[in-house]
């Protein structure tokens, strides 16, 4: 399970607005059970306008995305849908995110 792999949202009652959920932990840790995740909104969905570096805004299936790492949750292997692709191309800034969620730098 590679870092920034997306797999599709299972929940019911939420994926219709958070479709995807974006795998950010790191592949040192595969071993664990768990994976730490960040839901991945459409963007229609969102009434506020997004903090562009907290949240910043991805394409992916054809949809405009919107990382909210602020909501970022730890989940079971066994909770995670199918894997649809990777957003490691968009390493630099989910990296930057997390950095300014963590260390507000």
């Amino acid at each position: 399970m590679p870092q920034f792999t997306v797999y599709r949202n299972k929940n019911p009652q939420t994926r219709s607005s958070i479709p995807f959920l974006l795998d950010v932990q790191s592949d040192l840790l595969s071993e664990l059970n768990t994976r730490v995740v960040v839901p991945m909104y459409l963007h229609k969905t969102l009434k506020t306008a997004s903090m562009t570096r907290l949240t910043p805004e991805v394409t992916f299936a054809g949809k405009k995305l919107v990382l909210m790492t602020p909501q970022l949750a730890g989940i079971a292997v066994k909770d995670l849908g199918d894997a649809t692709g990777n957003l490691g191309q968009n390493r630099d800034s989910i990296i930057g995110a997390l950095d300014l969620l963590f260390t507000g730098v």
